[in-house]
């Protein structure tokens, strides 16, 4: 036995700390829920503030605190108003809120937006959020108001205006709900000084422990050293002080409630003495319920018939309401489960005269007493507050002035931008004809290349840095992950129009001719690439070609970098739009170059390279192309045209492809092709396609001996082109 036990000491001991070490990382794993604001902030918001309390009620706030006053309220904007942002997902803000309904700070909590995780500066995200302190609830603020009268002008971003934006809506929607749920509004705030009418159709089943909790019962604690504290310095601080060690002994216990809604009223009091209560009460008349326990009594040994409570009475707003004893019935059989023993009970009515509203805020007042001298004495107050629970009172309606129609954000910012759309969806048009028209076009080579280099400068400044319309692999990985989560919606994608009216033509050319007419007409930094190369062979730069051997080699690295990002977008779609950053679109396009320098010096390196090898990046790297590639290979029509010569023995076009999509046996890879249409000008060109050179000679050739042949033709004719007779040999003139 003494063999087995050193041996199974230490293998329980193993297995003890293994399911201790198991239960500590399950419990790591698990979501834990913020209960309390940030500190920081808080300090932030309100710099006075001394404490705050957790997040509760419903919308879900946190009271901020300087001692034992009110300064106002902190919340998350993710359970209030959860709008989704271009991501697909809601941003997530800490907002304050002062007693006025004055915003006092904003601040990003958490987000998933692709511009905002790499690229925007946290400074730049701070000076927005900056804006919206000192504006008040009640302000129409708007991104991009400008001087629009009505409205509060809030600065966007360079680079995200889509997602201020939704920003802007969520602090708006946040704001707003919370200031008229809690009366930071004139208008809520008007609408509580009218009387509430407590709701005698609520009742549910309560104990004590859940009256406590929602605020029905409240509580107020005080203690011997507090009482001492607050006679110090008067003549009463030496008298009837504690002892060592009773600092912390209950002076009184009281626990006080309104006991006209039913919840209350029938769960404390029982069916039939509630019944007998509110019928003893007149139309406008309340009670009150009063318990305490302690060394101090609330009515107080020196009360007689016909008196009047002096120890303690109510307040509401600037009216004082005393109870005598006509407004006083015992109370001595309580019903409320898990409810603590009482040293005293009472019922208090409050009547008519006094106008008491049970909606608005009441507190009540202990007053304390030391005898000084035979006839002399000193007082202090304790208070206490009281705001019954908003689910037992009906209050009127608020008069909130609101939008005569209020509209989804998406279709209000397309409203802003007609102007845009209309041009963006007039050259879409343009763009559409010239693919349709692209057999006639053609055989202008000189109309065709102004044609498309001046798209490519639309393209590059309207589209790209004026609209902010670059397309990137991260919308793909955003738009699958939208379906894959099963939560799509369209105004998700429909808030930025430049790119949904962008993705709307993409998948359309993409079933009509492949990816090439966006890679080739509408990428902004293809098109940087693009005119890059056309200055450049201007300049006579020299153009480094690669083998095609190698080229054919190389192409196939963007799908690589493709499956790659999407695998991990899978896992995380914030890691994967970090890894995006691969694509130079949002330092070259998006930002307009202004960034940190390793973003810059990346995306200036590749539009150098495009300078001596047309749309390098294009060819080999771009993800986004690689993913437009894939559905393109289920197109409807090849859309250029080939001859059975091309390729063999002609290699002209392939040698001229200046993205290296034709093969040496003619064929055009479709995946790869940017619809150019150089090869469709030389299709036509009847001076450099060897077929058509061939054709275009045997009809010259054809000419030449028909315009021969007319000429020896006339050479045999007579005046006026009649021809001469011509006499046999050997005859003379005038001869029979």
């Amino acid at each position: 036995m003494q063999d087995v036990i050193p041996a199974t000491v230490p293998g329980r001991r193993a297995a003890t700390l293994f399911a201790f070490y198991l239960l500590l990382g399950l419990l790591a794993a698990l979501p834990v829920r913020a209960a309390l604001p940030d500190a920081d902030l808080v300090k932030q918001f309100f710099p006075d503030s001394d404490g705050f309390g957790e997040y509760e009620g419903e919308p879900p706030v946190a009271k901020v605190f300087q001692g034992n006053r009110q300064l106002g309220y902190v919340f998350r904007t993710l359970p209030i108003a959860p709008i989704p942002a271009y991501s697909g997902k809601p941003i997530d803000m800490l907002v304050g809120l002062d007693m006025d309904g004055n915003i006092t700070g904003v601040r990003v909590i958490e987000h998933h937006e692709p511009i905002l995780l790499v690229g925007i500066p946290e400074t730049s995200l701070d000076r927005f959020t900056d804006q919206y302190r000192g504006k008040s609830v009640e302000d129409r603020l708007k991104v991009g108001a400008g001087s629009r009268e009505g409205y509060v002008n809030i600065d966007a971003v360079t680079g995200a205006t889509v997602t201020v934006m939704v920003m802007n809506e969520v602090i708006v929607q946040a704001a707003r709900k919370v200031a008229t749920e809690y009366g930071l509004i004139e208008a809520v705030r008007e609408a509580r000084r009218k009387p509430a009418r407590v709701r005698d159709d609520y009742y549910r089943e309560a104990d004590w422990k859940e009256l406590t909790g929602n605020g029905a019962i409240r509580r107020m604690l005080i203690t011997r050293g507090e009482v001492d504290a607050a006679f110090a310095g008067t003549e009463a601080e030496d008298i009837d002080t504690a002892g060592p060690g009773e600092q912390d002994q209950i002076f009184i216990d009281l626990y006080y409630g309104h006991l006209n809604p039913p919840t209350m009223g029938r769960n404390l009091l029982g069916e039939s003495q509630y019944n007998w209560l509110m019928a003893e009460l007149e139309p406008g008349e309340h009670a009150v319920a009063v318990m305490g326990r302690g060394i101090y009594s609330f009515k107080g040994s020196g009360y007689v018939r016909g008196g009047i409570f002096d120890r303690i009475h109510l307040r509401q707003g600037d009216r004082e309401i005393a109870f005598r004893d006509l407004d006083h019935h015992r109370l001595n059989d309580t019903y409320l489960p898990g409810m603590p023993e009482m040293d005293e009970m009472a019922i208090f009515i409050v009547r008519a005269e006094h106008a008491f509203n049970p909606g608005a805020l009441w507190e009540i007042e202990l007053l304390v007493r030391r005898q000084t001298g035979p006839l002399d004495s000193v007082f202090t107050s304790f208070a206490s507050t009281y705001e019954i629970p908003e689910a037992y009172i009906e209050r009127p309606e608020p008069e909130i002035a609101e939008d005569a129609e209020p509209v989804p954000m998406w279709l209000s910012v397309w409203q802003e931008r007609k102007f845009r759309i209309g041009v963006l969806a007039g050259s879409l048009g343009l763009l559409t004809l010239i693919m349709m028209l692209q057999d006639w076009l053609v055989r202008y080579p000189k109309l065709m290349r102004y044609l498309r280099n001046g798209f490519l400068v639309y393209t590059l400044f309207f589209i790209g840095w004026y609209l902010l319309g670059q397309l990137s692999v991260v919308n793909v990985f955003t738009f699958t992950a939208a379906l894959l989560h099963q939560d799509f919606s369209w105004s998700t994608f429909l808030i930025d129009p430049t790119m949904f009216i962008l993705w709307v033509f993409v998948a359309a050319s993409l079933l009509l001719w492949g990816r090439g007419v966006y890679c080739g007409w509408l990428c902004p930094f293809g098109a940087l690439q693009k005119l890059t190369n056309e200055i450049a062979r201007k300049l006579k730069v020299p153009q480094l070609q690669l083998p095609q051997v190698v080229h054919d080699r190389l192409w196939g690295i963007k799908y690589i970098i493709l499956l790659v990002l999407f695998g991990i977008s899978l896992q995380s779609l914030g890691q994967a739009e970090r890894y995006a950053e691969i694509e130079p679109f949002k330092t070259a396009i998006t930002l307009r170059f202004d960034r940190e320098l390793p973003f810059v010096a990346y995306a200036l390196g590749l539009v150098v390279i495009s300078a001596f090898n047309c749309k390098f990046f294009c060819k080999y790297l771009c993800p986004l192309g690689a993913a437009l590639a894939v559905p393109g290979k289920f197109r409807l029509t090849f859309g250029l045209r080939r001859r059975k010569e091309c390729g063999n023995p002609c290699q002209i076009c392939a040698n001229e492809c200046e993205i290296q999509a034709i093969h040496h046996t003619g064929e055009i890879n479709m995946d790869e092709c940017h619809f150019c249409m150089d090869c469709q000008i030389t299709y036509w060109d009847n001076h450099k396609c060897p077929p058509l050179i061939e054709k275009r000679k045997k009809r010259e050739r054809a000419a030449r001996r028909q315009r021969q042949q007319q000429g020896e033709n006339r050479k045999g004719s007579g005046p006026g082109g009649l021809p001469l007779e011509i006499e046999p040999a050997g005859s003379a003139p005038g001869s029979q």
